[in-house]
């Protein structure tokens, strides 16, 4: 067998006989490169997964807590006011200083008598 029919059968291994030229393992079909494809790659020591996140993760937060501040908070202080207010009402109302209060207001409303029968 002459040297050059093994380098032109596109491997070491001899011809296949019944197509000719043998196209080396399964998936490798021995046809030339492609051309125009392009690929990029970065070197797996040059890349960083998490480069910056802590950073980003940081500003970005402040951002978006900043820009939604004025329509959470304002809501948020109103009802906690209304209840701090319904709550401290209520404490007066079920209290003795209530009752004492309601007896002298009805004392004061009515000289004559109670203003509930």
């Amino acid at each position: 067998m002459r040297g050059t029919l093994v380098r032109l059968s596109g491997g070491s291994a001899p011809p296949d006989t019944k197509h000719g030229q043998f196209l080396g393992p399964w998936g490798a079909l021995g046809s030339q490169t492609q051309k125009g494809i392009t690929t990029y790659a970065v070197s797996a020591n040059r890349q960083k997964p998490l480069g910056g996140t802590l950073n980003a993760a940081i500003f970005n937060s402040w951002r978006r807590f900043r820009a939604q501040a004025l329509f959470v908070i304002p809501p948020f202080a109103i009802a906690y006011a209304a209840l701090n207010w319904a709550a401290e009402k209520n404490e007066f109302y079920n209290s003795k200083a209530f009752r004492m209060h309601d007896i002298e207001a009805a004392k004061e409303a009515t000289p004559g008598g109670p203003v509930r029968a």
